[in-house]
């Protein structure tokens, strides 16, 4: 009697593979174009650590594959409202629920200042974007641990795990514009028209901040899994360094400058003075916080490439 062979069942990573293949396809063919000067055989992409000052980003490369780095996005984008209840509308509860809580705790019973807006309205602006920036910190530094098959099995670059992990977010901050939009009208708050055009200016600068610490997080986390458990403590200090409840003006002039270190006080500051008419922030902090964004952001890739050779051995 002959015997039928079993069926052997597709694991998640295969199903992965297979889902990505058609872009990994076209990548693999683009990338091996963009290699070519470089003498690696074709098929073949040569993956070196960094060396030097300054990190070397093959930038060609990186365009070659930008079909694949859509596809994770809308990956990350998928899993993150399957299998939800109300879906997208987490994005909309979220900072309006916390906005309610910091009204009560800080504007009501504290009496922080707002820069002459109502609270809720001053709160709210700085929650959207500093929830951007938790969420593309949360998700970009945990991007190359929760795709192993992908980093073990298949050639690209690996930056595009942390990089979608960072555009992703972005969804869910144009949605929750429309629930700052609906607490302006309520409280009678117009749009400052003048400076809006330079709004995506400071979420840039919120992007790059977030990028930076999610390529360093990443690549530490290849090595020590008990990374994830750190980040959550390491942004809810770094929310208090913040002026998402307090306008940075109210602090003494000394420590105005030492905030100023911090890339995000720039970024809250800058965007609610964008979008609402609140005070310009100080052009001396401001460029201190634009140039620490592009330190941590420089920090970060050169930690990356120096350990990204390692990574499909680590992991």
């Amino acid at each position: 009697m002959r015997k039928v062979p079993t069926p052997v069942k597709s694991s998640k990573a295969d199903e992965v593979l297979v889902d990505l293949s058609p872009s990994l396809e076209v990548g693999v063919a683009a990338g091996a174009d963009a290699e070519a000067s470089t003498g690696v055989g074709a098929g073949w992409v040569e993956n070196r650590p960094s060396t030097g000052w300054f990190p070397r980003v093959n930038l060609r490369e990186l365009w070659a594959y930008r079909e694949l780095a859509l596809v994770l996005a809308l990956k990350d984008l998928k899993v993150r409202y399957k299998q939800t209840s109300i879906g997208v509308a987490w994005a909309l509860l979220q900072p309006f629920l916390t906005m309610v809580v910091f009204t009560f705790i800080f504007g009501r019973f504290a009496g922080f200042p707002s820069e002459g807006l109502p609270y809720p309205v001053f709160v709210l602006s700085g929650l959207i974007a500093w929830t951007y920036f938790q969420q593309a910190v949360a998700t970009s530094s945990t991007s190359l641990a929760s795709n192993v098959a992908l980093v073990t099995k298949v050639y690209f670059p690996r930056a595009l795990l942390p990089l979608s992990g960072v555009a992703v977010p972005l969804v869910d901050f144009v949605l929750s514009l429309s629930v700052l939009g609906g607490v302006m009208l309520w409280y009678d708050v117009g749009l400052a028209v003048e400076t809006c055009l330079l709004t995506p200016f400071f979420v840039g600068l919120a992007m790059v901040t977030a990028l930076g610490v999610g390529l360093f997080f990443s690549a530490l986390n290849v090595r020590f899994r008990d990374v994830p458990y750190a980040i959550p403590f390491v942004v809810q200090i770094w929310l208090y360094l913040s002026p998402v409840i307090y306008p940075t003006p109210a602090l003494p002039e000394v420590w105005q400058w030492v905030l100023a270190l911090n890339p995000m006080t720039g970024a809250i500051t800058g965007f609610r003075w964008a979008l609402l008419g609140t005070p310009a922030p100080d052009v001396g902090q401001l460029a201190v916080s634009v140039v620490s964004a592009l330190a941590i952001f420089l920090a970060g890739l050169a930690f990356f490439r120096r350990t990204e050779a390692t990574f499909a051995d680590t992991i």
